[in-house]
Protein backbone atom coordinates (compact mmCIF):
# COMPACT_ATOMS: atom_id res chain seq x y z
CA UNK A 1 0.00 0.00 0.00
CA UNK A 2 1.38 3.02 -0.91
CA UNK A 3 1.86 6.00 1.69
CA UNK A 4 2.09 9.55 1.78
CA UNK A 5 5.68 10.03 2.08
CA UNK A 6 6.13 7.43 -0.60
CA UNK A 7 6.23 9.95 -3.34
CA UNK A 8 8.29 12.95 -1.43
CA UNK A 9 11.16 14.48 -2.81
CA UNK A 10 14.63 16.75 -2.12
CA UNK A 11 15.09 20.00 -3.73
CA UNK A 12 18.96 20.47 -5.11
CA UNK A 13 19.59 23.67 -6.33
CA UNK A 14 22.94 24.95 -7.94
CA UNK A 15 23.97 28.22 -7.66
CA UNK A 16 27.10 28.10 -9.97
CA UNK A 17 25.18 26.47 -12.76
CA UNK A 18 21.90 27.73 -12.03
CA UNK A 19 20.00 24.70 -12.47
CA UNK A 20 17.31 22.80 -9.92
CA UNK A 21 16.93 18.61 -10.17
CA UNK A 22 14.09 17.12 -7.70
CA UNK A 23 15.15 13.63 -6.86
CA UNK A 24 13.62 11.33 -4.08
CA UNK A 25 13.76 11.18 -0.60
CA UNK A 26 15.50 8.71 0.90
CA UNK A 27 13.17 5.65 2.56
CA UNK A 28 15.85 5.12 5.26
CA UNK A 29 15.61 8.64 6.56
CA UNK A 30 11.47 8.87 6.44
CA UNK A 31 11.46 9.60 10.27
CA UNK A 32 13.59 12.25 10.00
CA UNK A 33 12.75 15.99 9.32
CA UNK A 34 14.05 19.35 10.41
CA UNK A 35 16.87 19.59 12.77
CA UNK A 36 18.09 15.90 12.16
CA UNK A 37 17.73 15.90 8.53
CA UNK A 38 19.82 18.81 8.05
CA UNK A 39 22.68 17.42 9.90
CA UNK A 40 22.56 14.48 8.34
CA UNK A 41 22.60 16.45 4.83
CA UNK A 42 25.26 18.47 6.07
CA UNK A 43 27.56 14.95 7.09
CA UNK A 44 26.30 13.72 3.75
CA UNK A 45 26.88 16.55 1.44
CA UNK A 46 29.08 19.56 2.99
CA UNK A 47 33.12 19.85 3.68
CA UNK A 48 33.24 20.93 7.08
CA UNK A 49 36.30 22.50 6.69
CA UNK A 50 35.04 24.89 3.37
CA UNK A 51 34.67 28.59 3.70
CA UNK A 52 31.04 28.92 5.30
CA UNK A 53 30.73 31.97 2.35
CA UNK A 54 32.10 29.95 0.09
CA UNK A 55 30.62 27.90 -2.88
CA UNK A 56 31.36 24.48 -0.78
CA UNK A 57 28.78 25.41 2.04
CA UNK A 58 25.36 23.74 1.52
CA UNK A 59 22.42 25.52 3.06
CA UNK A 60 19.74 23.16 3.92
CA UNK A 61 15.46 23.91 4.65
CA UNK A 62 14.03 21.42 6.04
CA UNK A 63 10.35 21.14 7.39
CA UNK A 64 9.80 19.09 10.21
CA UNK A 65 8.69 15.25 9.81
CA UNK A 66 4.81 16.36 11.31
CA UNK A 67 5.17 19.56 9.22
CA UNK A 68 2.23 19.69 6.68
CA UNK A 69 -0.16 17.64 8.90
CA UNK A 70 -2.67 18.20 11.26
CA UNK A 71 -0.88 17.57 14.40
CA UNK A 72 -1.03 21.24 16.04
CA UNK A 73 1.79 23.72 16.02
CA UNK A 74 3.98 21.52 13.77
CA UNK A 75 4.99 23.59 11.03
CA UNK A 76 8.24 24.59 12.11
CA UNK A 77 11.29 24.40 9.36
CA UNK A 78 15.11 24.02 10.08
CA UNK A 79 17.97 26.36 8.23
CA UNK A 80 21.21 24.05 8.60
CA UNK A 81 24.24 25.49 6.89
CA UNK A 82 27.93 25.49 7.98
CA UNK A 83 28.03 28.98 10.43
CA UNK A 84 30.25 32.06 9.83
CA UNK A 85 29.79 32.83 13.05
CA UNK A 86 30.88 30.15 14.45
CA UNK A 87 32.51 27.89 11.91
CA UNK A 88 30.51 25.12 13.03
CA UNK A 89 27.41 23.54 12.05
CA UNK A 90 24.76 25.09 12.25
CA UNK A 91 20.52 25.25 12.80
CA UNK A 92 18.40 28.01 13.05
CA UNK A 93 14.25 27.17 13.43
CA UNK A 94 11.44 29.42 12.21
CA UNK A 95 7.44 29.26 12.66
CA UNK A 96 5.60 30.54 9.54
CA UNK A 97 3.87 28.92 6.62
CA UNK A 98 6.77 27.95 4.39
CA UNK A 99 7.51 24.83 6.43
CA UNK A 100 3.80 23.64 6.11
CA UNK A 101 3.78 24.45 2.55
CA UNK A 102 6.40 22.44 1.72
CA UNK A 103 5.85 19.29 3.28
CA UNK A 104 1.99 19.79 1.57
CA UNK A 105 3.27 19.41 -1.60
CA UNK A 106 6.07 16.50 -0.63
CA UNK A 107 9.39 18.39 -0.53
CA UNK A 108 10.89 17.38 2.87
CA UNK A 109 13.81 19.56 1.77
CA UNK A 110 15.52 22.50 -0.20
CA UNK A 111 19.04 21.86 -0.43
CA UNK A 112 21.55 24.98 -1.74
CA UNK A 113 24.57 24.47 -2.78
CA UNK A 114 27.72 26.04 -4.98
CA UNK A 115 27.93 30.12 -5.86
CA UNK A 116 27.14 31.98 -9.32
CA UNK A 117 30.40 33.53 -10.66
CA UNK A 118 28.18 36.89 -10.84
CA UNK A 119 27.70 37.44 -7.38
CA UNK A 120 25.33 41.07 -8.20
CA UNK A 121 22.80 39.20 -9.53
CA UNK A 122 19.99 38.04 -7.10
CA UNK A 123 17.77 34.77 -7.90
CA UNK A 124 14.32 33.11 -6.48
CA UNK A 125 13.31 29.74 -6.11
CA UNK A 126 9.42 29.40 -6.75
CA UNK A 127 8.19 26.05 -5.47
CA UNK A 128 4.99 25.00 -6.61
CA UNK A 129 3.52 21.40 -6.37
CA UNK A 130 4.70 20.41 -10.06
CA UNK A 131 7.05 22.98 -10.99
CA UNK A 132 10.34 24.27 -9.11
CA UNK A 133 12.59 26.61 -10.99
CA UNK A 134 15.26 29.14 -10.07
CA UNK A 135 13.89 32.61 -11.56
CA UNK A 136 16.09 36.16 -11.82
CA UNK A 137 15.40 38.64 -8.84
CA UNK A 138 17.47 41.78 -9.76
CA UNK A 139 14.62 43.68 -9.22
CA UNK A 140 14.71 42.74 -5.32
CA UNK A 141 18.14 43.01 -5.02
CA UNK A 142 18.73 45.72 -1.39
CA UNK A 143 14.98 45.63 -0.57
CA UNK A 144 13.87 45.14 2.91
CA UNK A 145 11.74 41.82 4.16
CA UNK A 146 8.81 43.46 4.73
CA UNK A 147 9.24 45.37 0.93
CA UNK A 148 10.38 42.38 -0.75
CA UNK A 149 7.85 39.81 0.57
CA UNK A 150 4.86 41.85 0.03
CA UNK A 151 5.83 42.91 -3.74
CA UNK A 152 6.83 39.06 -4.45
CA UNK A 153 3.66 37.91 -2.99
CA UNK A 154 1.57 40.36 -4.47
CA UNK A 155 2.15 38.32 -7.55
CA UNK A 156 1.47 35.07 -6.58
CA UNK A 157 -1.74 33.55 -4.82
CA UNK A 158 -3.12 34.54 -1.84
CA UNK A 159 -1.93 31.00 -0.24
CA UNK A 160 2.11 31.39 -1.16
CA UNK A 161 4.39 31.88 1.49
CA UNK A 162 8.30 33.17 1.28
CA UNK A 163 11.55 32.47 2.36
CA UNK A 164 13.58 35.75 2.54
CA UNK A 165 16.54 37.41 3.47
CA UNK A 166 17.60 41.42 4.36
CA UNK A 167 20.20 43.58 3.32
CA UNK A 168 22.10 41.78 6.08
CA UNK A 169 22.38 38.68 4.22
CA UNK A 170 22.94 40.22 1.17
CA UNK A 171 26.32 41.86 2.63
CA UNK A 172 26.82 38.65 4.42
CA UNK A 173 26.91 39.89 7.63
CA UNK A 174 27.56 36.90 9.89
CA UNK A 175 24.34 38.28 12.21
CA UNK A 176 22.29 37.71 9.42
CA UNK A 177 18.84 35.45 9.42
CA UNK A 178 16.45 34.41 7.73
CA UNK A 179 12.79 35.47 7.27
CA UNK A 180 9.54 33.37 7.19
CA UNK A 181 6.21 34.67 6.87
CA UNK A 182 3.27 34.14 8.91
CA UNK A 183 -0.23 32.76 8.68
CA UNK A 184 -1.66 36.33 8.92
CA UNK A 185 -3.35 37.64 5.69
CA UNK A 186 -0.57 40.33 5.00
CA UNK A 187 1.68 37.38 5.33
CA UNK A 188 4.47 39.16 7.41
CA UNK A 189 7.66 38.39 7.23
CA UNK A 190 8.49 38.39 10.98
CA UNK A 191 9.52 34.56 11.96
CA UNK A 192 13.62 34.58 11.65
CA UNK A 193 15.79 31.73 11.42
CA UNK A 194 17.97 34.01 13.28
CA UNK A 195 20.89 32.12 14.86
CA UNK A 196 24.36 31.91 13.48
CA UNK A 197 24.27 33.72 10.34
CA UNK A 198 22.26 31.69 8.15
CA UNK A 199 21.26 34.75 6.32
CA UNK A 200 24.52 35.47 5.11
CA UNK A 201 24.69 31.96 3.88
CA UNK A 202 21.95 32.39 1.88
CA UNK A 203 23.24 35.77 0.98
CA UNK A 204 26.76 33.92 -0.59
CA UNK A 205 24.12 31.94 -2.55
CA UNK A 206 23.02 35.17 -3.80
CA UNK A 207 19.55 33.51 -3.10
CA UNK A 208 16.96 36.47 -2.25
CA UNK A 209 13.74 34.20 -1.64
CA UNK A 210 12.08 31.32 -1.90
CA UNK A 211 8.28 30.91 -2.52
CA UNK A 212 6.40 28.19 -1.78
CA UNK A 213 2.34 27.70 -2.76
CA UNK A 214 0.59 24.83 -1.90
CA UNK A 215 -2.83 26.41 -2.76
CA UNK A 216 -4.29 22.77 -4.13
CA UNK A 217 -2.91 20.62 -1.49
CA UNK A 218 -4.45 19.17 1.69
CA UNK A 219 -2.52 18.42 4.90
CA UNK A 220 -0.40 15.30 4.46
CA UNK A 221 -2.44 11.93 5.32
CA UNK A 222 -1.01 9.79 7.97
CA UNK A 223 -1.54 5.82 7.74
CA UNK A 224 -4.20 5.61 10.25
CA UNK A 225 -5.96 8.37 10.04
CA UNK A 226 -8.68 7.83 12.83
CA UNK A 227 -5.69 7.26 15.61
CA UNK A 228 -3.76 10.39 14.32
CA UNK A 229 -6.65 12.33 14.97
CA UNK A 230 -8.08 10.68 17.59
CA UNK A 231 -5.02 11.43 19.49
CA UNK A 232 -4.38 15.10 17.81
CA UNK A 233 -7.51 15.68 19.42
CA UNK A 234 -7.20 14.33 23.18
CA UNK A 235 -3.52 16.26 23.00
CA UNK A 236 -5.09 19.40 21.92
CA UNK A 237 -7.47 19.32 24.76
CA UNK A 238 -4.89 18.64 27.12
CA UNK A 239 -2.73 21.35 26.38
CA UNK A 240 -5.15 23.93 26.28
CA UNK A 241 -6.58 22.83 29.42
CA UNK A 242 -3.75 22.33 32.00
CA UNK A 243 -0.63 24.19 29.91
CA UNK A 244 -1.52 26.90 27.82
CA UNK A 245 -1.70 28.83 30.34
CA UNK A 246 1.92 29.60 30.80
CA UNK A 247 2.14 30.29 27.45
CA UNK A 248 -1.00 32.57 26.94
CA UNK A 249 1.61 35.61 26.83
CA UNK A 250 4.35 34.63 24.77
CA UNK A 251 7.93 34.81 26.29
CA UNK A 252 7.58 38.42 27.09
CA UNK A 253 5.66 37.64 30.14
CA UNK A 254 8.47 35.93 32.08
CA UNK A 255 10.84 39.34 32.09
CA UNK A 256 9.91 39.36 35.78
CA UNK A 257 10.73 35.67 36.74
CA UNK A 258 14.00 35.86 34.88
CA UNK A 259 14.81 39.27 36.45
CA UNK A 260 14.28 37.49 40.02
CA UNK A 261 16.53 34.72 39.12
CA UNK A 262 19.50 36.94 38.22
CA UNK A 263 19.30 35.85 34.33
CA UNK A 264 17.87 39.47 32.86
CA UNK A 265 21.21 40.76 31.36
CA UNK A 266 21.86 44.20 32.18
CA UNK A 267 24.84 45.93 30.82
CA UNK A 268 26.25 43.94 29.42
CA UNK A 269 25.88 41.53 31.57
CA UNK A 270 27.80 43.26 34.16
CA UNK A 271 24.23 42.70 36.60
CA UNK A 272 21.82 40.09 35.85
CA UNK A 273 18.90 42.22 37.60
CA UNK A 274 17.68 45.55 35.91
CA UNK A 275 16.44 47.88 38.12
CA UNK A 276 14.15 49.42 35.71
CA UNK A 277 12.99 45.65 34.36
CA UNK A 278 9.14 46.43 34.85
CA UNK A 279 9.23 48.85 31.91
CA UNK A 280 10.38 45.99 29.96
CA UNK A 281 8.03 43.58 31.31
CA UNK A 282 5.43 41.74 28.76
CA UNK A 283 2.48 43.39 30.50
CA UNK A 284 2.68 46.55 29.71
CA UNK A 285 2.83 45.16 25.88
CA UNK A 286 -0.44 43.28 26.75
CA UNK A 287 -2.14 47.04 28.09
CA UNK A 288 -1.20 48.76 25.41
CA UNK A 289 -3.46 46.42 23.16
CA UNK A 290 -6.89 47.83 24.85
CA UNK A 291 -5.69 51.31 23.22
CA UNK A 292 -3.51 50.81 20.31
CA UNK A 293 -4.49 47.05 19.14
CA UNK A 294 -2.99 44.29 18.68
CA UNK A 295 -3.53 41.00 20.19
CA UNK A 296 -2.04 37.09 20.65
CA UNK A 297 -1.58 35.28 18.08
CA UNK A 298 -0.44 32.19 16.04
CA UNK A 299 2.38 32.66 13.78
CA UNK A 300 1.66 29.44 11.79
CA UNK A 301 -1.36 27.62 10.17
CA UNK A 302 -2.66 25.26 12.55
CA UNK A 303 -0.90 26.72 15.97
CA UNK A 304 -2.72 26.73 19.54
CA UNK A 305 -0.17 27.93 21.16
CA UNK A 306 -0.68 31.48 19.97
CA UNK A 307 2.07 32.98 21.84
CA UNK A 308 3.24 35.34 19.41
CA UNK A 309 2.10 39.10 20.17
CA UNK A 310 1.16 41.96 17.57
CA UNK A 311 2.49 45.23 18.83
CA UNK A 312 0.86 48.33 17.55
CA UNK A 313 2.88 51.88 17.48
CA UNK A 314 1.11 54.51 19.20
CA UNK A 315 -0.73 55.62 15.83
CA UNK A 316 -2.26 51.84 16.13
CA UNK A 317 -0.22 50.98 13.35
CA UNK A 318 1.42 47.32 12.89
CA UNK A 319 4.97 47.48 13.98
CA UNK A 320 6.45 44.04 14.66
CA UNK A 321 5.38 40.87 15.69
CA UNK A 322 6.48 38.63 18.06
CA UNK A 323 8.66 41.19 20.80
CA UNK A 324 9.86 37.74 22.50
CA UNK A 325 11.84 37.87 25.94
CA UNK A 326 15.54 37.24 24.18
CA UNK A 327 14.92 40.82 21.85
CA UNK A 328 13.66 42.57 24.91
CA UNK A 329 16.60 40.92 27.08
CA UNK A 330 19.60 41.49 24.81
CA UNK A 331 18.47 44.38 22.54
CA UNK A 332 16.76 46.15 25.40
CA UNK A 333 18.27 45.30 29.14
CA UNK A 334 21.52 44.72 28.22
CA UNK A 335 21.57 47.67 26.40
CA UNK A 336 20.35 49.59 29.15
CA UNK A 337 17.62 50.64 26.79
CA UNK A 338 14.65 49.96 29.08
CA UNK A 339 11.51 51.15 27.36
CA UNK A 340 9.78 48.31 25.62
CA UNK A 341 8.53 50.75 22.69
CA UNK A 342 12.37 51.57 21.86
CA UNK A 343 13.43 47.75 21.87
CA UNK A 344 9.88 47.25 19.22
CA UNK A 345 11.14 49.82 16.67
CA UNK A 346 14.56 48.21 17.32
CA UNK A 347 13.00 44.75 16.19
CA UNK A 348 11.16 46.05 13.51
CA UNK A 349 14.89 46.75 12.45
CA UNK A 350 15.97 44.00 12.66
CA UNK A 351 13.74 41.74 10.85
CA UNK A 352 13.68 44.30 8.31
CA UNK A 353 17.32 44.42 7.39
CA UNK A 354 17.01 40.55 8.36
CA UNK A 355 19.31 40.33 11.43
CA UNK A 356 19.46 37.97 14.78
CA UNK A 357 17.92 40.47 17.41
CA UNK A 358 20.12 37.86 20.09
CA UNK A 359 23.49 38.75 18.15
CA UNK A 360 22.99 42.06 17.11
CA UNK A 361 21.75 42.98 20.67
CA UNK A 362 24.81 41.53 22.71
CA UNK A 363 27.05 43.08 19.92
CA UNK A 364 25.81 47.10 20.30
CA UNK A 365 25.89 45.78 23.93
CA UNK A 366 29.44 45.22 23.38
CA UNK A 367 29.92 48.70 21.90
CA UNK A 368 28.37 50.45 24.81
CA UNK A 369 30.75 48.25 27.20
CA UNK A 370 33.67 49.71 24.92
CA UNK A 371 32.69 53.36 25.23
CA UNK A 372 31.46 53.43 22.01
CA UNK A 373 28.18 55.11 22.67
CA UNK A 374 26.22 55.95 25.97
CA UNK A 375 24.61 53.17 27.95
CA UNK A 376 20.79 53.36 27.06
CA UNK A 377 21.00 55.53 23.84
CA UNK A 378 18.33 54.18 22.02
CA UNK A 379 18.19 56.14 19.07
CA UNK A 380 21.54 56.06 18.88
CA UNK A 381 21.14 51.68 18.54
CA UNK A 382 18.54 52.56 15.93
CA UNK A 383 20.97 54.52 14.04
CA UNK A 384 23.76 51.97 14.25
CA UNK A 385 21.35 49.89 11.92
CA UNK A 386 19.31 52.22 9.71
CA UNK A 387 22.18 53.88 9.00
CA UNK A 388 25.34 52.35 9.40
CA UNK A 389 25.06 49.10 9.07
CA UNK A 390 22.51 49.79 6.06
CA UNK A 391 25.44 51.65 4.44
CA UNK A 392 27.76 49.56 5.26
CA UNK A 393 30.52 51.22 6.98
CA UNK A 394 33.22 49.72 9.01
CA UNK A 395 31.12 49.60 12.26
CA UNK A 396 28.03 49.35 10.48
CA UNK A 397 29.40 46.02 9.30
CA UNK A 398 31.29 45.11 12.37
CA UNK A 399 27.88 45.29 14.95
CA UNK A 400 26.34 43.49 11.68
CA UNK A 401 29.32 40.39 12.37
CA UNK A 402 28.28 40.16 15.63
CA UNK A 403 29.40 40.53 19.31
CA UNK A 404 32.89 39.02 19.13
CA UNK A 405 34.00 41.31 15.93
CA UNK A 406 32.92 44.35 17.28
CA UNK A 407 34.61 43.29 20.61
CA UNK A 408 37.94 42.51 19.18
CA UNK A 409 37.69 45.71 16.58
CA UNK A 410 37.60 47.96 19.47
CA UNK A 411 40.40 45.62 21.86
CA UNK A 412 37.33 44.92 24.98
CA UNK A 413 37.64 42.08 27.09
CA UNK A 414 34.21 41.28 28.22
CA UNK A 415 32.71 39.59 24.97
CA UNK A 416 29.92 37.20 26.64
CA UNK A 417 30.57 34.49 23.91
CA UNK A 418 30.40 30.19 23.61
CA UNK A 419 32.11 29.35 20.15
CA UNK A 420 31.91 32.82 19.13
CA UNK A 421 28.34 32.98 19.66
CA UNK A 422 26.97 35.34 22.08
CA UNK A 423 24.88 34.51 25.17
CA UNK A 424 21.34 33.94 24.78
CA UNK A 425 18.72 35.93 27.71
CA UNK A 426 19.62 33.18 30.32
CA UNK A 427 22.82 33.79 31.74
CA UNK A 428 24.66 29.99 32.32
CA UNK A 429 26.08 31.63 36.03
CA UNK A 430 23.11 31.45 37.80
CA UNK A 431 21.88 28.44 35.97
CA UNK A 432 24.55 25.98 35.48
CA UNK A 433 22.59 23.03 33.51
CA UNK A 434 21.93 25.80 31.02
CA UNK A 435 25.43 27.10 31.00
CA UNK A 436 26.76 23.52 29.86
CA UNK A 437 24.15 23.37 27.21
CA UNK A 438 26.11 26.40 25.87
CA UNK A 439 29.21 25.28 26.20
CA UNK A 440 28.42 21.37 24.97
CA UNK A 441 26.41 22.26 22.46
CA UNK A 442 27.58 22.08 18.64
CA UNK A 443 25.97 25.35 18.12
CA UNK A 444 27.34 27.36 20.64
CA UNK A 445 25.25 29.65 23.05
CA UNK A 446 21.49 28.92 21.29
CA UNK A 447 18.87 29.18 23.35
CA UNK A 448 16.97 26.31 21.62
CA UNK A 449 19.66 23.93 22.13
CA UNK A 450 18.34 23.43 25.84
CA UNK A 451 17.32 25.50 28.47
CA UNK A 452 17.14 24.54 32.04
CA UNK A 453 15.63 26.85 34.53
CA UNK A 454 16.65 26.19 37.64
CA UNK A 455 19.99 27.25 39.36
CA UNK A 456 19.64 24.43 42.21
CA UNK A 457 20.70 22.00 39.65
CA UNK A 458 25.04 22.21 39.55
CA UNK A 459 27.54 19.17 39.49
CA UNK A 460 26.65 15.94 37.65
CA UNK A 461 22.85 16.35 37.93
CA UNK A 462 23.70 19.31 36.03
CA UNK A 463 24.98 17.50 33.59
CA UNK A 464 22.57 14.67 33.12
CA UNK A 465 19.62 17.56 33.15
CA UNK A 466 21.44 19.32 30.56
CA UNK A 467 21.97 16.33 27.98
CA UNK A 468 18.54 15.02 28.15
CA UNK A 469 16.67 18.83 27.25
CA UNK A 470 19.38 18.39 24.35
CA UNK A 471 17.88 15.42 23.38
CA UNK A 472 14.46 16.42 23.78
CA UNK A 473 14.73 20.04 21.99
CA UNK A 474 16.78 17.83 19.39
CA UNK A 475 13.65 15.84 18.36
CA UNK A 476 11.38 19.02 19.12
CA UNK A 477 13.17 20.65 15.87
CA UNK A 478 13.30 17.70 13.98
CA UNK A 479 9.29 16.90 14.11
CA UNK A 480 8.56 20.52 13.56
CA UNK A 481 6.61 20.78 16.62
CA UNK A 482 6.90 24.49 18.63
CA UNK A 483 8.60 24.23 21.64
CA UNK A 484 6.41 25.98 23.54
CA UNK A 485 3.37 23.11 22.70
CA UNK A 486 5.83 20.81 24.84
CA UNK A 487 5.01 17.57 23.77
CA UNK A 488 7.49 14.98 25.13
CA UNK A 489 8.93 12.12 24.52
CA UNK A 490 6.41 9.76 24.87
CA UNK A 491 3.60 12.16 23.04
CA UNK A 492 5.85 12.32 20.13
CA UNK A 493 5.92 8.78 19.79
CA UNK A 494 1.84 8.89 20.22
CA UNK A 495 1.95 10.95 17.22
CA UNK A 496 4.45 9.19 14.82
CA UNK A 497 2.90 5.66 15.79
CA UNK A 498 -0.57 6.74 13.94
CA UNK A 499 1.16 8.68 11.10
CA UNK A 500 3.42 5.76 9.83
CA UNK A 501 1.38 3.24 10.66
CA UNK A 502 3.51 1.20 12.79
CA UNK A 503 5.20 1.00 16.29
CA UNK A 504 7.33 3.66 17.38
CA UNK A 505 9.06 3.24 20.85
CA UNK A 506 10.17 5.86 22.84
CA UNK A 507 13.50 4.80 22.54
CA UNK A 508 13.61 4.65 19.11
CA UNK A 509 12.21 8.44 19.25
CA UNK A 510 15.29 9.13 21.81
CA UNK A 511 17.52 7.86 19.26
CA UNK A 512 16.62 10.01 16.69
CA UNK A 513 17.93 13.13 19.32
CA UNK A 514 21.10 11.96 20.27
CA UNK A 515 21.90 10.88 16.52
CA UNK A 516 21.30 14.24 15.45
CA UNK A 517 23.65 15.29 18.25
CA UNK A 518 26.03 13.02 17.43
CA UNK A 519 26.03 14.27 13.88
CA UNK A 520 26.56 17.93 14.46
CA UNK A 521 29.40 16.95 17.06
CA UNK A 522 31.24 14.64 14.43
CA UNK A 523 30.72 17.82 11.85
CA UNK A 524 32.70 20.21 14.36
CA UNK A 525 34.66 17.51 14.89
CA UNK A 526 35.77 17.31 11.09
CA UNK A 527 35.98 21.00 11.08
CA UNK A 528 38.29 21.53 13.61
CA UNK A 529 36.92 22.14 17.00
CA UNK A 530 38.37 20.55 19.73
CA UNK A 531 37.16 20.07 23.80
CA UNK A 532 38.78 23.49 24.11
CA UNK A 533 36.02 24.99 22.56
CA UNK A 534 33.26 23.82 24.52
CA UNK A 535 33.86 26.33 27.34
CA UNK A 536 32.59 29.82 27.87
CA UNK A 537 34.11 32.98 27.56
CA UNK A 538 36.05 34.38 30.33
CA UNK A 539 34.31 36.81 31.99
CA UNK A 540 31.61 34.44 32.14
CA UNK A 541 33.97 32.32 34.68
CA UNK A 542 36.25 35.62 36.03
CA UNK A 543 33.01 37.96 36.64
CA UNK A 544 30.11 37.28 38.61
CA UNK A 545 26.52 38.54 39.28
CA UNK A 546 24.10 37.94 41.59
CA UNK A 547 24.38 38.65 45.55
CA UNK A 548 28.09 39.72 46.59
CA UNK A 549 28.42 39.13 42.67
CA UNK A 550 29.12 35.07 43.76
CA UNK A 551 27.68 33.31 40.38
CA UNK A 552 29.87 32.23 38.14
CA UNK A 553 30.24 29.66 35.53
CA UNK A 554 32.17 27.24 37.26
CA UNK A 555 31.92 23.85 35.84
CA UNK A 556 34.75 21.98 34.64
CA UNK A 557 35.91 20.77 31.69
CA UNK A 558 35.20 17.08 32.68
CA UNK A 559 31.57 17.79 33.39
CA UNK A 560 31.08 19.64 30.58
CA UNK A 561 32.62 16.78 28.34
CA UNK A 562 30.46 14.44 30.25
CA UNK A 563 27.25 15.98 28.32
CA UNK A 564 28.80 14.44 25.34
CA UNK A 565 28.54 10.62 26.49
CA UNK A 566 25.44 9.22 26.79
CA UNK A 567 23.95 8.85 29.89
CA UNK A 568 21.25 6.58 31.62
CA UNK A 569 17.98 7.70 30.66
CA UNK A 570 15.44 8.27 33.74
CA UNK A 571 11.85 7.68 33.11
CA UNK A 572 11.37 11.13 33.61
CA UNK A 573 13.49 11.84 31.19
CA UNK A 574 10.73 10.98 28.74
CA UNK A 575 8.12 12.36 29.88
CA UNK A 576 10.33 15.77 30.02
CA UNK A 577 8.90 19.18 27.88
CA UNK A 578 11.26 20.63 25.32
CA UNK A 579 10.04 24.17 26.86
CA UNK A 580 11.43 23.11 30.55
Amino acid sequence: MAQVWDNDKIIYVDMTALSVKVEDFKPEWKMLGGRALSAKLMLELCDPKCDPLGPENVLVFAPGTLSGTSAPTSGRISMGCKSPLTGGIKEANAGGDPGQDLMKIGYRAVVVVGQPSDMDRRWGLRVLENNVELVPADEYKGLWNYACCEKLLSQESSAASAISIGPAGEMMLRGASIACTDSDKDRRPARQAARGGVGAVMGAKCLKWIMVDATKKPTRKPVDRKGFSQYTKAFSQDYLSTRHANFKYGTSAVVPAANMLHTFPYKNRTEGRNPEFENLDGARIRESFESRGGAMHNCMTGCIVQCSNIVHDKDGNYLTSALEFETLTLLGSCCAINNWEDVADLDRLCDEIGLDTIETGAAIAVFMDSGGMEWGDAEGAKDLLRKEMVNGTELGKNIGHGALAIGTARGHDRIPVAKGQAMPAWDPRPLKATGITYASSAMGADHTAGLVIDPKITGEAAVVASQEIQIVNAICDSTGFCMFLGPTIDETRQFLTPFFGEEVSREEVADIGWQCLLDEWEFNDKAGFSDADDDMAPCLRDEGIGPDHAFKFDITADLIAMAKVRQPLTETFYSKSPAG
